[in-house]
């Protein structure tokens, strides 16, 4: 079986100095390795190929055969590092919260402990609802998963 760790520490130390980030890695049952990268202004195919070369350099196909597929996360896949809300910072995004609530808008701030999501909200005055711009604050263990909206204009 394949070294998840290895593989790991290999992309971990070639993306060290560099803006491109780890975001996951899996391991299927027929060897298929699958490496997650991005960065902030997002991952080239060019890229993913230089990193797939240097992989495979580290590995030996005679000890045991393996298909190797290097991408970047898709747009609809969840965010799994936090390198990936920074990089949304100013995206609307999609938040759900441990407690199953959903809550879509601007990401307008992360720190290391959470973000800050710029939400329209409607609350009411009489017997009108109006809707208000608000600010509302997660914590990163609130969050079950969040992921950018994908919009077509």
């Amino acid at each position: 079986m394949i070294n998840t760790e290895k593989i790991e520490k290999i992309v971990k130390d070639w993306t060290e100095d560099k803006d491109i980030f780890f975001v996951a890695l899996s391991i299927g049952s027929v060897n298929t390795i699958k490496v997650l990268l991005d960065k902030p202004e997002g991952i080239t195919i060019d890229e993913c190929a230089l990193i797939s070369r240097m992989i495979e350099d580290k590995l030996n196909r005679d000890e045991e055969d393996y298909e190797l597929q290097v991408s970047s996360p898709g747009l609809n896949m969840p965010f799994r590092v936090i390198e990936q809300y920074y990089k949304n910072r100013g995206n609307e995004i999609e938040v759900i919260t441990q407690n199953g609530l959903k809550n879509k808008g601007i990401l307008n701030k992360v720190t290391d402990k959470g973000i800050e999501l710029g939400i329209k909200a409607q609350i009411k005055e009489g017997k009108k609802k109006k809707v208000i711009d608000k600010n509302i604050s997660l914590d990163f263990n609130q969050i079950k998963s969040a992921k950018t909206v994908i919009a077509f204009k």
